[in-house]
Parts: C-alpha cells; structure tokens; sequence
C-alpha cells in the first residue's frame, strides 16, 4: 500500500481527502502545514505528497522548493485553490509534478496519483508494467511475457502516455501536442494511424486494450 502524505491547512479538506484516498487503495498520512510534514517526512516513508499552497508557517511553494533544493524526487501533485496561469507557473517552478485546482474531481485526482506513482517508479527503472506486459522506455520494446515486440519511437511513445494515465481519455489534439510537438505539420489523424497500428500488434494482449471514446479520443483500459 502507497503511503500519501496530505498537507492541508483546512481540516474539513484533510479529512475528505483522507478518505478519498482510503477509498483508493492508500494509506494517508495528515499534516496541517509544511512545518509538520518535513518532522513527519523525518521518520515515516511517504511515496507520494498531496499539497496545498496556502498555508500558515510554511507554504506549498515553499515546502515544495524545500524538497527539490535537498535532491528528493518525491512525486508532488499541488491541489489549491489558486487558479491563476501565474499561480501554477510558480508551483512548476517550485518543482511541483502535477497541479489541480479546487474544487477537484475526486476520481481524476486518484488517476493522477496513480500516474504520478506508476511515473515515479518509471523514472527509477525506465519500465512501465501493465500485467505482465513490460514497456521498455531505454530500448522502446513492449515485452508480453512470450516475446519482445521493438515499436517506432512515436508508437511506442503514444502507448506508454496511454498506459502511464490508464482510464484517462486523451484527445487526438493533446496526443499531437505532446508526441509530435506543437509545431508538427502532421494531421491529427495521424494519431488515429499509430492507434491503428498498436491495435493491429497488441490487440490479443492479455493485459490492455485500447478505447475509442466517440467524439472525444483514446484511453487505454486494463483488462481483468
């Protein structure tokens, strides 16, 4: 079981985010400012940190900025009321991982969560493990427990973003974006293609599927 450290001045947010969390598959750990964190992050392990920004003694920038300057890597998904393009400029510069504005769904915050923690672990061993299905970042091959399958790098990008957000649903637009750059002359159906073509490889894979959400893109489901 992940262990999340929530640091949140509100006690009413704590307790809401506690059993949300609880909901999901964790084990929450309370802290009411980033004073308290840092003394509970020196004796108890935390595998991830959900965060306001405004609090008493020390801020979510601050504590956030604490971190990074002592070389800690921990996942951080800022969630805050502040919703100004300046405000989140300044929590990516503090070195925050993700960032959601109150009041927030509760289920694409454990989405994020769980793609921050399948992130965190992928950073570590640059493999990403769905079932028995191993994505292979270093050397851009899907292993499926039989036999090791070598993609094109811009295939192999657009499942691993898939599978690294499992259920969330990616429109053709922010697949472009972010795999073939803003500035790419490509036609968004070129997404549609690539999807295509994993689908032609991996369509009998025991593990994942790919999903067409009509008039909206693609998310990648995990079977069983």
């Amino acid at each position: 079981m992940f262990d999340i450290l929530v640091v949140e001045d509100d006690r009413s947010t704590r307790l809401l985010m506690e059993a949300v969390l609880r909901r999901g598959g964790y084990n929450p750990i309370l802290a009411s400012n980033g004073i308290e964190a840092l003394e509970i992050m020196d004796h108890k392990h935390v595998d991830l940190v959900l965060l306001d920004i405004m609090m008493p003694q020390m801020d979510g920038y601050e504590f956030t900025r604490t971190l990074r300057e002592g070389g800690s890597e921990l996942p951080i998904l800022m969630v805050t009321a502040k919703e100004a393009p300046a405000d989140k400029k300044q929590g990516f510069l503090a070195g925050t991982d993700d960032y959601m504005v109150k009041p927030v769904d509760e289920e694409e915050m454990l989405l994020r969560i769980a793609a921050l923690l399948r992130r965190s672990k992928i950073s570590t061993e640059h493999k990403l493990t769905v079932g028995s299905t191993v994505l292979d970042y270093d050397k851009l091959t899907v292993f499926d427990g039989k036999s090791e399958n070598a993609l094109p790098p811009k295939e192999f990008l657009l499942l691993y973003k898939l599978l690294s957000y499992q259920g969330k649903i990616f429109t053709r637009a922010a697949l472009m974006d972010e795999i073939w750059d803003m500035d790419s002359e490509s036609d968004p159906h070129t997404v549609d293609v690539h999807i295509n073509r994993l689908r032609e490889k991996f369509g009998q894979n025991p593990d994942f599927e790919i999903v067409t959400v009509r008039g909206l893109g693609y998310k990648a489901v995990k079977k069983g």
